[in-house]
């Protein structure tokens, strides 16, 4: 006969398997069986029980103010980690505005994914509250688009999202969650059994290339006369720095990264031809592209800015981008692995230019020259501030900060170009900026990612144009409630490359009296915007005034703004975008 103890365990045990679990209880528990740690969002109908009861479930959510920044945040938290970042939004608007992450991920070659929430199945077509087509929204932007049609598919849904985000190529992906499936209820003991099942997803098997073309890219690289290594956040996303470093100590090639590769080996190092770029990309015979696309940031590959006979190894994670450049020698795979194949195949047979070879010579005495003549403009106090003096004093109180470095987020016109030319990076992937697709507004979100992605009180530092802060500048907030450590530094010269530069012939019809479509209001208080919610702003218009903040501000690391105040006449349009523009 039972005794009174084991009749009551028996009561709870069944109790606590006939419990009820929701269909936004049972995405929580599903995200956080998969080992998502942070999820960002905006929250509202139907999908603020999903943020609520993740928290319960151990994922942080970090809740924004538009989903823009929030899809910017997952997205740039998904290259930092290598994981998915997840990122939350409500039906119909929220989704349409969840896009700008979703294709910034797919652009960028980012692992993320969005969810949303969807009107209820029964009520589509019928013009329900914030009714859309999400799938058909959202396919031309993404990897993999599900529908969860009923509660039982959340478990097998969400790993397989998460999965399709970092298999082969890396992107975007999207899950579709229902209304009347968010309220759909099972006991526990089903949830706790489809939950189980759902715990070995498939993951797209990458297939290397065969011995025989890494020997024919050694071969080429062997006998080139002025070989030329170019890498990419590809080669930062794979983690590939140790396997670069070996490479190009062995071989003595030298080296450019495009912009966000900037930092897999020193910006100091004595093989980078970055101040030397035209001369490298446009004298190679023989260049080794890993984790970066031939695309606009690399003139496509083809003359004039590359010589026409130089021939291209290019080393891609998807075949269908190497067979779409027709590259010389193309070798797919992860580029880490696929770099450490190379030096297996080199350490058998050794080969080193060698700091006398003249092409080595060659590049070190142009970047020496270029970096000299940067000096010049660098060390003058220009006031009003030009775009040279802050950027030198931003870059000198970066570097005092040591290791490990602040990482750097980067967007606007002047302000990202100078910066990518001043601004040195030392440490791998310590830099964001507006990326393959040349996204304005990714900079708040971009920061808040970093921040949670970080060692905690790693500091974030943004390096913004007034323009490109104006399309998130309100998440200042956001740094503000979760007290992340990240100093803002807003570059203000009044509008969209500065003031006013009409032409008095231009400046004419009935609305001439109204300011030009490129002009702000002229010395804007952004300062004042996080001082509105608790956090700390300073103006700075001296080099000294610049310092005294940034020594602050830095050693807080608190939310700050810095507002630097920019001639509205200084800096111009890069040299690589006049002709577009």
């Amino acid at each position: 006969m039972a005794n009174e103890g084991d009749v009551k365990t028996a009561l709870e045990t069944r109790s606590t398997s006939d419990a009820l679990v929701d269909g936004s209880a049972l995405v929580a528990r599903a995200l956080a069986a998969a080992d998502v740690r942070h999820m960002f969002g905006v929250v509202g109908i139907p999908v603020t029980a999903v943020a609520t009861r993740a928290v319960a479930a151990g994922v942080r959510f970090i809740a924004f103010h538009n989903e823009q920044s929030a899809g910017y945040a997952a997205s740039s938290y998904g290259y930092l980690t290598g994981h998915p970042g997840v990122f939350l939004t409500v039906s119909g608007p929220g989704c349409v505005h969840g896009l700008a992450g979703l294709s910034n991920a797919a652009i960028n070659a980012w692992p993320a994914v969005m969810i949303s929430g969807s009107c209820d199945q029964s009520d589509f077509g019928r013009g329900d509250f914030q009714e859309l087509d999400q799938i058909a929204a959202v396919k031309p932007f993404v990897k993999v688009a599900v529908k969860a049609t009923r509660i039982s598919d959340i478990p097998r849904l969400v790993r397989e999202v998460l999965a399709a985000a970092v298999s082969g190529r890396p992107g975007g992906c999207y899950l579709d969650l229902p209304s009347d499936v968010l309220h759909q209820t099972i006991p526990e003991s089903e949830a706790a059994r489809i939950l189980a099942e759902a715990e070995n997803p498939r993951f797209e098997e990458i297939v290397v290339s065969e011995s025989v073309e890494i020997e024919k890219a050694v071969s080429l690289l062997r006998h080139a006369e002025r070989p030329l290594i170019v890498f990419g956040k590809g080669a930062a996303f794979a983690r590939a720095e140790d396997a670069l470093k070996k490479l190009i100590d062995i071989t003595g090639i030298p080296f450019l990264p495009t912009p966000m590769g900037k930092g897999l080996l020193p910006d100091t190092h004595e093989l980078a031809a970055t101040a030397a770029r035209s001369l490298a990309i446009g004298q190679c015979d023989v260049a080794l592209v890993v984790g970066a696309r031939l695309n606009w940031l690399l003139h496509f590959g083809e003359p004039p800015r590359w010589s026409k006979d130089v021939k291209f190894i290019l080393v891609d994670v998807c075949k269908e981008e190497i067979e779409l450049r027709k590259p010389h020698i193309g070798l797919v795979g992860d580029a880490k692995q696929v770099l450490n194949l190379i030096n297996r195949e080199i350490k058998d047979r050794p080969f080193c230019l060698g700091r006398s070879h003249s092409w080595v010579e060659a590049i070190s005495k142009k970047a020496k020259e270029n970096v000299a003549k940067m000096e010049l403009q660098l060390r003058k106090d220009v006031v009003p501030f030009n775009f040279f003096t802050p950027m030198r004093i931003i870059r000198d109180a970066i570097l005092a900060e040591g290791s490990p470095a602040p990482i750097l987020v980067s967007e606007g016109a002047n302000t990202m170009d100078v910066g990518r030319a001043v601004l040195v990076q030392n440490e791998p992937r310590t830099r964001l900026d507006a990326g393959t697709w040349g996204t304005m507004g990714v900079g708040l979100g971009y920061c808040i990612a970093a921040a949670v992605a970080s060692s905690p009180g790693r500091l974030v530092v943004a390096v913004e144009g007034d323009s490109g802060f104006g399309f998130s500048a309100m998440e200042v907030e956001t740094l503000v409630r979760y007290q992340l450590p990240v100093v803002v530094i807003v570059f203000n010269n009044g509008g969209v490359y500065g003031g006013d530069r009409r032409n008095p012939d231009e400046i004419t019809g009935p609305y001439k009296d109204d300011p030009a479509p490129t002009s702000f209001v002229p010395n804007a208080a952004y300062h004042t915007l996080i001082e509105a919610f608790g956090g700390k702003g300073y103006i700075v218009g001296t080099p000294q005034e610049l310092k005294s903040a940034l020594s602050e501000s830095f050693s807080a690391r608190k939310p700050a703004v810095i507002n630097v105040i920019i001639d509205p006449y200084a800096g111009a349009e890069s040299g690589r975008m006049q002709h577009k523009n």
